[in-house]
């Protein structure tokens, strides 16, 4: 086998399986998660839209641009990890 072959040939690891009895309690766990992690991305948009408005009056009101971007950003990173973590396995 010639060294380009090898670095084309992937493992494939196979769809995996949970240890017996954790498989009910991870997807809890994960779905909790899940939950926390968007209501939190939902209080993060209601902060900077508060802090938007807050420093309208005093024309900083364009600074929290980048702030609504990364929570959106993260917001849609969290909404799209299984389709993400499906799509590599």
């Amino acid at each position: 086998m010639t060294l380009a072959a090898s670095l084309v040939a992937v493992i494939n690891p196979g769809a995996g399986q949970p240890p017996p009895g954790v498989a009910g309690k991870l997807t809890t766990i994960l779905q909790w998660a899940s939950w926390s992690v968007l209501s939190l991305a939902v209080l993060g948009i209601i902060i900077v839209g508060g802090t938007m408005i807050l420093n309208h009056r005093s024309g900083r009101g364009g600074e929290h641009g980048a702030g609504l971007g990364f929570v959106l950003g993260g917001t849609v990173l969290v909404a799209a990890a299984s389709g993400i973590v499906g799509a590599i396995s």
